[in-house]
């Protein structure tokens, strides 16, 4: 059978501007064709079985040209492929969607269309610029101001200036000087308010906002650089009084989260909440142990409690009992000790509140806190990664308490983000790593290659994965306790 094509716009920036339509078909693609500037955090919604085209399309240059990319569409399709033709922003809107539809009508091929948000609305909001306003201007007008190459602009600026409303230039940075002196030379006021907003409604958003006679020199100074927008006309007085954006406390940071892909969305949306440029990068993955042989022998004897020291193991858990043929009746009767709230929340999903947690979350004090709670002839079953560190089990070993350590998952290090995350390092736009664990910073070292790690600052969640940035000569900052929330009241006290 012919597979669909679906033109989904992924909007201007990160996830959080995807409709809930476009997300949902990117789920359940088996083939995704993406341009270069759609966002990283969007790309990881794809599934890891579908097959991914990059055309890298961006301003004035097409690696792939788009007659390629047509024919790159009828093919996916014609191979039976449910196909997603992912494009920034708005798919018919300066993007060549609708030639490519076109395209695939010719083909025989049948396509749906997923509108996005467009940069020209959404980007100016997030600059404090309403597009249009009762008291300023009744319309909006959106233009690109992008040529066909040796072609000069093919742009009316009388019929523009003679609206009088809102002016949004898409694609013209490179054209900036060329636009603002159509305007000039058409007889609009040399002190109309006009902005150039770069990167937009991402944390990294920068904008310069001046007047058609000063913004080129104005932009020049301030080194913005593509993918930009213009907007010319009053409404751009109201940016200082409506800019929401930029003032929250994270704006301009660059933070990368290196935590498993199942546990990175708490941290990457409060992050993006108070205004950071988030890099979601997994550096590690769990895998579980299929081989459950150890834990039907351990199962055989008796226990009193049962130790967990990180989420993935209550789950771990939970699928290898299962394999074993067991399910949690198998543990009746015995305490449960964790490492932290993460883990007793994950434990607490099945119906299991955690009888013990140490005040300080890590394997040191778990394993002291057993020793403190525990009666000497207790027994201690850990279920626990295979990486997992020596300093809980030196604890119980040192009070003489019987135990066996049992690993239910192994940590494997690995990321598709290694090229971006050196490419950050390299340009010294990176500005925190935050580290949930040490296999986390181990991971992330993997990925990354001998550099520089005293560029940025690693945000640990606690002591032990703080000396392990530190072994790397990394500078770190240390949350007062193991939490996501105070990881992230440790970067707001700089």
């Amino acid at each position: 059978m012919t597979g669909k094509v679906i033109l989904v716009g992924a909007g201007p920036g990160g996830r959080d501007l995807l409709t809930l339509r476009g997300a949902e078909v990117l789920q359940s693609a088996e083939a995704v064709v993406y341009d270069r500037l759609v966002s990283p955090d969007i790309l990881e919604l794809i599934p890891q079985t579908a097959e991914r085209v990059n055309v890298g399309k961006e301003n004035n240059h097409h690696p792939v040209p788009q007659d390629q990319i047509n024919e790159i569409l009828v093919r996916l399709a014609q191979e039976g492929k449910q196909t997603v033709r992912l494009k920034g922003g708005d798919c018919y809107l300066f993007g060549r969607g609708g030639e490519e539809c076109e395209y695939l009508l010719e083909h025989g091929i049948s396509f749906e269309v997923v509108p996005g948000v467009t940069s020209a609305l959404a980007v100016p909001a997030y600059a404090g610029i309403p597009v249009t306003h009762r008291d300023y201007c009744s319309s909006v007008h959106i233009v690109t101001a992008h040529a066909r190459a040796g072609k000069p602009l093919n742009i009316h600026f009388d019929a523009l200036v003679q609206t009088g409303g809102t002016l949004v230039f898409l694609m013209g940075l490179s054209a900036l000087s060329e636009v603002m002196q159509g305007l000039l030379s058409a007889g609009m006021s040399p002190d109309m308010p006009a902005a150039v907003i770069s990167n937009g409604a991402r944390g990294n958003q920068k904008q310069v906002v001046a007047t058609i006679s000063t913004l080129y020199d104005a932009v020049r100074a301030a080194g913005l650089k593509s993918p930009a927008l213009i907007v010319v006309g009053r409404v751009c007085e109201l940016h200082s009084a409506l800019d929401w954006f930029t003032p929250l406390p994270l704006h301009g940071k660059t933070i990368a989260v290196t935590r498993p892909k199942e546990r990175i969305g708490t941290l990457s949306k409060k992050l993006r909440a108070l205004g950071a440029n988030v890099i979601e990068c997994p550096c590690i993955e769990t895998q579980e142990i299929e081989d459950t042989a150890l834990l039907k022998y351990e199962l055989t004897d008796r226990w009193d409690w049962v130790v967990l020291t990180s989420p993935a193991g209550v789950s771990a858990m939970v699928h290898a009992l299962q394999r074993a043929g067991y399910d949690l009746r198998a543990l009746y009767g015995m305490q449960f000790a964790v490492i932290g709230p993460g883990t007793a929340q994950a434990l607490a999903a099945y119906g299991i509140e955690a009888d013990l947690i140490p005040d300080v979350y890590d394997g040191a004090h778990l394993g002291q806190a057993l020793v403190d709670a525990l009666d000497p002839k207790e027994h201690v079953l850990i279920l626990r990664s295979a990486q997992g560190g020596s300093e809980l089990t030196a604890k119980l070993r040192e009070a003489e308490i019987t135990f066996a350590d049992v690993a239910t998952y192994e940590t494997i290090y690995r990321t598709d983000q290694g090229d971006l995350l050196r490419t950050e390092l390299a340009n010294g736009t990176l500005d925190v790593v935050t580290f949930t664990s040490a296999s986390t910073v181990r991971g992330f070292v993997e990925a990354v290659g001998d550099l520089d790690f005293q560029a940025f600052t690693a945000l640990c969640i606690g002591q032990q994965t703080a000396a392990q940035a530190q072994s790397y000569g990394m500078q770190v900052k240390i949350a007062k306790t193991a939490t996501i929330d105070s990881m992230i009241a440790c970067l707001l006290e700089e």
